[in-house]
């Protein structure tokens, strides 16, 4: 039977949408259900800053009358302005383990790009690279961290069958809580010897400007990184406002020079890990369970997800265990609050330094996301 595509409006029509994975994923125990409340701002112009430069598209497709996948196709004027490339994105990219399925898919996709003017495609990025990316393609066998997404293992080929390529890898690494390595330790010690160096708690008082610090200080850092789009003003309130929620104090630092910003570093609460058994829901006892498990029990996971040194000081041979001492501070905090283990994810393939920072607090590659691309 041939296999249907519908397409969704954004903000309005999302129910469909949002069910797929409750179907790819039902029995898969690696799965947690993201919380649909956020699934549905996260789609929806009204409630999503990115729609103020980007135009989406959403996609299911449907087989023998039953719900079989989706995808969704962006075009963003920023990554345009930004990179100039004629690269139009796709996302959300869920199906059952049938190539014909994800074909039909991606050629909806495709012929709504081309119709924008877009030469390549490239993803899956749902819906930015502010956001989640990636098929994940090395460790199926256990659960995503928060903003990161899970796939099952025949995705990745399935996205080939469509004639998609490896663009680029990125990395999740897993770091077991317990004595720093003596590398990191030197490092550690070297740095908070410096007495013009401060390695400062965020101040919950002044929280907002505090994060719009840290916004500015990842934005100067990973300017040049490889596929990487400044947020804009709206976005960055956007993300201040959702970072206020989850932040937790002892796990966000600041690195100063002289009094001036220099760094930051910042690991999250595993949200994914509180809301395992919420299925997706905040009703009607969502809402008390999830904040006791972040707020009063603390996850025993986290995700280290922003660090980075302003590049004026990144080239400052004096300065150079910087990056080292500041993931060596959020190791001592996190595990005085029971933190078991986290992920530092994600990073660049080709990003030498940091995967070597990461390797030297002994972190183990355990999660592979890949990032495919093809012309049109």
């Amino acid at each position: 039977m041939a296999i249907e595509i519908r397409q969704h409006a954004p903000g309005r029509d999302l129910g469909d949408f949002i069910k797929v994975p409750y179907l790819i994923f039902k029995n898969d125990p690696s799965w947690i259900a993201p919380l649909d409340f956020m699934v549905k701002e996260q789609l929806s112009p009204s409630k999503n800053a990115f729609f103020e430069h980007a135009e989406v598209a959403l996609f299911t497709a449907w087989k023998n009358g039953e719900l079989v996948g989706r995808i969704s196709a962006q075009v963003d004027q920023e990554h345009l302005k930004r990179w100039k490339d004629d690269v139009g994105f796709f996302g959300f990219f869920d199906t059952i383990d049938d190539a014909e399925v994800g074909k039909a898919l991606m050629a909806a996709a495709e012929g709504w790009l081309k119709q924008r003017g877009v030469k390549t495609m490239r993803g899956p990025m749902s819906l930015s690279v502010n956001e989640e990316l990636g098929t994940l393609v090395e460790g199926f066998d256990t659960p995503a961290m928060v903003m990161m997404s899970h796939h099952k293992p025949y995705q990745g080929a399935i996205v080939e069958a469509c004639g998609l390529t490896k663009v680029k890898d990125l990395f999740c690494w897993r770091y077991d809580v317990g004595e720093l390595p003596p590398r990191a330790l030197k490092a550690y010690g070297e740095i908070k010897a410096m007495p013009e160096v401060k390695l400062r708690t965020i101040s919950l008082k002044n929280i907002e400007q505090e994060l719009k610090l840290v916004l500015e200080i990842q934005d100067d850092a990973w300017r040049d990184n490889w596929g990487h789009v400044s947020l804009t003003e709206t976005e960055a309130k956007k993300a201040v406002e959702a970072l206020k929620l989850v932040v937790m104090q002892d796990l966000a630092i600041l690195a100063e020079i002289d009094g001036k910003p220099a760094g930051m570093c910042i690991a999250l609460p595993n949200l994914n890990e509180a809301a395992r058994d919420l299925h997706g829901k905040l009703l009607p006892l969502g809402w008390a369970k999830l904040l006791y498990r972040l707020k009063v029990k603390n996850p025993s996971t986290a995700r280290l997800c922003l660090l980075g040194i302003k590049r004026e000081f990144r080239s400052v041979k004096r300065y150079g265990a910087l990056s080292l001492a500041m993931v060596a501070e959020i190791q001592q905090r996190g595990r005085a609050m029971g933190v078991n283990w986290g992920e530092l994810s994600w990073t660049l393939e080709d990003n030498a330094p940091v995967n070597l920072l990461i390797r030297s607090m002994k972190g183990k590659l355990y999660k592979k996301y890949r990032v495919y691309e093809r012309a049109l």
